[in-house]
């Protein structure tokens, strides 16, 4: 019984260069030559009566054109390929093995421990690899990036002809015996010989199985090693290669390639010659056959057969069994007739009570599913204008109506006969009942199994439109468009969606009719083409709430699912014995639906927050935050509506991302702290119960704000802070307008904690250290001490000058860092230059430079303010380190005993001698290396060069004799003056072409 099962169509016929792998990805042909290098060719889009083909990623029947070489793709020839679909790689075997990600054929990993490997066995769904090298099988692992992880390493009998996965084991062909491998202990397991001409030969079957090559014998064996069965594949001789394409067992031979069924008896299906056929491997949808310099792909013809006596005697399965295998003369006639017996079969097996075979008989025959659904007029369907393709009911013309009647009047029955049955026998109404179930039943897998495709092809059609709106294609203003209640506009004459409309609507009906709602549920859930209208009538009236809020959302009616959504919480909360509502229905779930809209919709997520704010304020804001909702429009949104919880977001939005707040929310969060801070102040001033020592959690909170975060303005928030209290606050704003001795000024003399004032300076040191290191930074312990010797100048006339600051729009802060000369006379000179006075100096603003030892005695002709000597000399024994000892010494009363300075003068006395031994040191250092370098410059110069008649040039290679002559630096290379002065002018005119160019 031979026919044509492929058709062998010529891919191409020009390679230049001898052809040693071939392999297919996508729709292109990947060719590996002789000469190492790889060559990809795609289908010649040049033709114009070209049809776009139907699978955009398998091989076309038409000539394929070359559209890229990559020359050293290989050192070696290679020996085979093969392309891992599911990860994108291109595995290659030449002198090792190699993996290049696809499609930009990029490098992943190259395994040098197969370096000689001959043969390997790739399993995709582990990902684990096998190879033969001499006598040892190697088993590695991808890991999912770009490694491979080797696993084991076993040593065999002898060198490894062929191999291949088998499960967890592996078979090998070994010389002339087969052996099954086991991949954990690498135990051997003998199976049988192969032969004494032909080399051993595995074959996997999609099913696990295995064939096996004795000869021109092909027998079936288990994963174990063991017999399936007494049958045997008979080739007319030794096959080199056996590829599996079911329902066929394509082998290659020199000259040919033999097609032979794989149902018993095995049968010789169709031969095909082609002469010095060299590589056979499996496409997606067909076989390629690679020849010397040519490539062939044998494409399937689709399978089919006109057996009408079966039909007709009612040998359903016959007459499908032998339509399987034997070709029509006509494809559309072959389809129609196989279609035909199909449905024919169904119809006999639904009267018959068997529901599910029917479905598959009439899933077989690809039916339209309005035929099937017509059985059950119970389910309602949305209107469609989709016409039945006349050839599928072509065959149908006689007795199809017939059927469907015959079939449909047990359907037409289900509503009328189940109150009649229940007033005459209640057993006959519970198997009338279980009938229907067992109907519906089928019916649901029935539209399970259609799903995919029509789904498929509705979202494909989608696509397409919106490709062609965006390109403004010339027929997308014909294509008329009707609104779905929030769903992507669909075209009037969407054939694929109205038929997707149709299956999920009736799908979703049978999934509720069996009380399966969580089946239902996940159908909503996923992409779905439900009909609205219909579905949310079903829905509500069985009140399937959870279904429904799926239906909207999955139409993007949003706002229709968040008010049923409040509906229910209320309902929830009026009736506390619906524990199930409660449980499904709180307000937590208007949050967990907001989430997914933050990106999409946030006036509609602020607008439904505000209805769970209230009973659920954390999780609304952490809504807010991890939704991404600009901060701006949510702070102005709940200003608006919800003012008590503008503090709290604000808060978790800058302990979030304090980078990702703006200044304008820092400031506005400043100011609520502050309000709030100044109405408790006020209450407690009015009760005569104010302490500047007390502090609320809100008044720490505006302190660590005032603190930490830069973005508000000081100034504004000065002006509301009151003139007697709150001095801690104020000195953290003048602080932040560089107001340093008033700040200062403010924690000794109003505050009374220097602890404040010395953590004050240490902040601002810090600071300026941070940002410019180079830049002196000490002033700031200066001008604090200046506020210890001289209280009273500093707290004259204080309240006046924050007045002013606050009031002049242009304030002028001076900096710290600012400089002016000192000028200073006998042993305080000597401490400066200890210090280096000359780089850390001070502004006149914050020191009087003019102020001479005897100063001290104008602080008790000022006033009686008692000079804080206890806490200057505890300032200079603490930051010794960071204050400039020369501008400290001249501040200093002359009556200041030295005693006291020890804490003070020890330690920089120290160091500063530590930094004069350490600089002379370093000083001599320089000096022996000075001397060194200039007798190595003397060695140098006494170089001495010999020429003799035997020296030659380097450049032309000719004796130097008593021409001018020039040495190298190395002092070994001699060259002619002439030849060294033309290769200087050749450089440089190589340097100068550029230029000359531009």
């Amino acid at each position: 019984m031979v026919h044509s099962a492929y058709d062998s169509f010529e891919l191409l016929n020009d390679c230049p260069t001898k052809i040693d792998a071939i392999e297919s990805y996508g729709s292109k042909l990947l060719v590996g030559c002789s000469d190492g290098s790889l060559r990809i060719y795609g289908p010649d889009s040049s033709g114009a009566d070209r049809s776009p083909p139907s699978d955009q990623h398998a091989l076309r029947k038409e000539p394929y054109a070359l559209e890229r070489s990559v020359p050293g793709f290989s050192k070696r020839p290679l020996l085979s390929m093969e392309v891992l679909e599911s990860r994108e790689l291109l595995l290659s075997l030449s002198e090792s093995i190699a993996f290049h990600r696809l499609p930009n054929l990029e490098t992943l990993a190259v395994i040098t421990k197969a370096k000689g490997a001959n043969v390997y066995s790739w399993d995709d769904r582990r990902g684990f690899l096998c190879f033969a090298r001499q006598k040892r099988v190697c088993i590695f692992r991808h890991d999912g990036g770009r490694g491979f992880v080797e696993v084991k390493d076993f040593g065999v009998p002898d060198t490894v002809k062929s191999m291949s996965w088998c499960g967890e084991n592996i078979c090998l062909g070994i010389r002339k015996e087969y052996m099954i491998l086991n991949a954990t202990n690498g135990a051997l397991s003998e199976v049988f010989s192969s032969g004494k001409i032909a080399p051993p030969l595995v074959v996997a079957l999609p099913s696990g199985e295995l064939i096996l090559g004795k000869e021109n014998i092909g027998v079936f064996v288990d994963q174990n090693g063991k017999l399936l069965q007494a049958d045997r594949i008979v080739w007319s001789e030794a096959p080199t290669v056996v590829v599996i394409l079911m329902p066929y067992a394509i082998a290659l031979f020199p000259r040919r390639v033999e097609i032979r069924s794989l149902r018993v008896p095995y049968p010789l299906i169709q031969t095909i010659v082609l002469q010095n056929a060299r590589r056979l491997i499996k496409s997606k949808n067909s076989v390629v056959v690679a020849l010397d310099n040519s490539v062939h792909g044998l494409f399937p013809v689709p399978l089919g057969a006109q057996i009408v006596q079966l039909t007709a005697s009612g040998n359903f399965e016959e007459a499908l069994a032998l339509c399987k295998l034997l070709p029509p003369e006509d494809a559309s006639l072959r389809a129609a007739k196989e279609g035909s017996i199909h449905i024919r079969y169904a119809h006999y097996l639904f009267e018959n009570g068997c529901y599910e075979e029917a479905m598959e008989h009439f899933l077989a025959s690809q039916v339209d599913i309005t035929y099937v659904l017509s059985l059950y007029p119970s389910i309602v369907l949305p209107k469609t204008t989709v016409i039945p393709e006349p050839e599928k009911l072509m065959d149908l013309s006689q007795d199809a109506s017939q059927l469907s009647r015959g079939s449909s009047g047990l359907s037409d029955d289900l509503d009328t006969m189940l109150p009649q049955l229940s007033e005459s026998d209640e057993s006959e109404a519970l198997e009338f009942k279980k009938m229907s179930h067992n109907t519906l039943m089928a019916l649901i897998k029935f539209l399970q199994k259609k799903r995919y495709s029509i789904v498929e092809k509705a979202a494909a059609e989608g696509t397409e439109e919106v490709v062609l709106d965006a390109v403004g294609d010339s027929f997308s203003s014909t294509r008329f468009k009707k609104s779905n209640k929030g769903r992507a506009t669909i075209s009037v004459n969407s054939a694929a969606r109205e038929m997707a409309a149709i299956l999920d609507t009736a799908l979703l009906q049978a999934l509720l009719l069996t009380g399966q709602t969580s089946a239902a549920l996940e159908l909503l859930k996923g992409l779905n083409y439900c009909d609205v209208k219909i579905c949310e009538e079903i829905l509500q009236k069985g009140n399937y709430y959870a279904a429904l809020l799926e239906l909207y959302r999955s139409n993007s009616m949003h706002r229709e699912a968040l008010k049923l959504l409040h509906q229910l919480v209320e309902e929830s909360k009026s009736n506390q014995s619906q524990t199930e509502l409660i449980q499904k229905f709180s307000p937590e779930a208007i949050i967990e639906y907001l989430k997914p809209l933050c990106g999409t919709d946030p006036m509609l997520v602020l607008e439904f927050s505000m209805l769970v704010l209230e009973s659920c304020p954390t999780q609304t804001i952490e809504l807010f935050l991890s939704g991404n909702i600009p901060a701006d429009l949510v702070n102005s949104y709940l200003k608006q509506h919800a003012p008590n919880m503008q503090g709290r977001y604000l808060e978790l939005m800058l302990a979030m991302n304090e980078n990702g707040i703006s200044g304008n929310l820092q400031n506005e969060m400043v100011q609520i702290y502050l309000s709030e801070v100044l109405e408790w102040y006020s209450e407690l001033s009015a009760q005569n119960k104010w302490d500047e020592k007390d502090y609320s959690p809100t008044r720490k909170k505006l302190l660590s704000a005032l603190e930490s975060i830069s973005g508000y303005n000081p100034e504004a928030l000065l002006r509301r802070l009151p003139s007697d209290a709150l001095f801690e606050e104020r000195a953290i704003l003048l602080g932040k307008m560089n107001q340093h001795e008033l700040a200062l000024s403010l924690y000794v003399h109003k505050l009374h904690v220097p602890e404040l004032a010395l953590a004050y300076c240490d902040r601002v040191y810090e600071s300026v250290v941070h940002q410019s290191p180079a830049k002196s930074s000490g002033n700031i312990y200066l001008t604090l001490l200046q506020i210890y010797l001289n209280p009273q100048k500093t707290t004259k006339n204080f309240e006046k000058r924050i007045t002013n600051l606050v009031s002049s729009p242009n304030t002028s802060t001076p900096k710290v860092g600012s400089t002016a000369s000192v000028k200073g006379k006998g042993g305080r000179k000597k401490i400066a230059a200890i210090e280096g006075a000359e780089d850390l100096r001070i502004t006149s603003s914050n020191t009087d430079s003019g102020r001479s030892d005897g100063d001290a005695e104008e602080f008790s002709e000022e006033g009686g303010s008692t000079i804080m000597l206890d806490q200057v000399h505890d300032l200079l024994g603490r930051r010794w380190d960071r204050i400039n000892g020369a501008q400290a010494l001249k501040l200093l009363p002359r009556e200041t005993k030295l005693q006291n300075l020890l804490p003070f003068m020890g330690p920089l006395l120290k160091r500063s001698s530590e930094a004069y031994r350490n600089l002379a040191v370093i000083k001599s250092l320089r000096q022996s290396e000075n001397l060194q370098v200039k007798d190595e410059l003397y060695n140098q110069r006494k170089a001495v060069v010999k020429i003799s008649s035997d020296s030659m040039c380097s450049l032309c290679n000719k004796k130097i004799g008593t021409s001018v002559f020039a040495v190298y630096p190395n002092g070994k290379t001699l060259v002619h003056f002439v030849c060294f002065r033309d290769s200087q002018s050749m450089k440089a005119v190589a340097k100068g072409s550029p230029l000359r160019k531009r």
